[in-house]
């Protein structure tokens, strides 16, 4: 074999190892379906339930909607719903915000970059 169908079969290898940019980035469809573990608290049509509407939710400043019941710790937060922030929250929401009321953690990389794609996109 040659040095250059050598380095062409690793770079092709390298790239069918590596996740590509939209997996990364998550599946909003799926994302919607993953959505139904968290709706029997949130909703993305702007109605708050026991926890506040998640409508809007990427680049908002946690504890700011209005209406809506708010652990202290997350009401006095000086945190912005970034993606990274809301990775780390589903991920471990007491080790993101001590005190929250939030209990559900969503364990799998991939569930979370899908629910955070869906969130994105519900204005």
């Amino acid at each position: 074999m040659t040095m250059k169908k050598t380095a062409s079969i690793v770079v092709l290898t390298a790239l069918a190892l590596c996740p590509s940019v939209a997996a990364a980035e998550g599946d909003a469809s799926r994302g919607e379906k993953l959505f139904t573990r968290c709706s029997a608290c949130h909703t993305v049509n702007g109605t708050n339930k026991i926890g506040p509407s998640l409508a809007g939710v990427v680049g908002r400043k946690a504890g700011s909607v209005k209406g809506a019941r708010y652990s202290k710790a997350l009401a006095q937060a000086d945190l912005v719903w970034t993606e990274e922030n809301l990775d780390a929250y589903l991920a471990a929401p007491v080790t993101l915000v001590g005190g929250t009321t939030m209990t559900v953690r969503i364990s799998k990389d991939q569930d979370r970059q899908d629910l955070i794609s869906y969130l994105k996109a519900q204005p």
